[in-house]
């Protein structure tokens, strides 16, 4: 199981992806598009052509980790059309079909009061 915590670091690759391509495919576009390393324990998300459909891709220590998300009606509503950098909790909200931009959520860090 994947844990999204808000200190992970999660790349969008904001073009469409052929989704036939496995785990090493995805790492490739990692590597020669976002030039992110593919086992640097980041989060990397990619849609298809359609929208329907979205895949997740880490490196857990031990291994790659994908999974696959794919809407059963309809299309994913938000999707970046340009560099977009999200948190953990923005991910959970894209992929209930949300828009992350536009939900309110606390702040991931907040100092606490100083007692006096």
């Amino acid at each position: 199981m994947i844990q999204l915590s808000p200190h992970m670091r999660v790349f969008v690759y904001v073009t469409p992806v052929d989704f036939r391509s496995g785990i090493d495919g995805l790492a490739g576009v990692c590597r020669s598009k976002l030039g992110q390393n593919p086992m640097s324990g980041a989060v990397f998300l990619f849609i298809n052509r359609h929208r329907a459909a979205m895949k997740l891709l880490t490196f857990d220590g031990q291994g790659f980790v994908m999974c696959h998300k794919r809407l059963s009606q309809g299309k994913f509503k938000f999707w970046p059309q340009s560099t977009y950098a999200l948190t953990g909790p923005q991910v959970l909200v894209l992929l209930y079909n949300g828009d992350p931009c536009g939900s309110k959520m606390a702040p991931a860090w907040k100092p606490l009061p100083v007692p006096i």
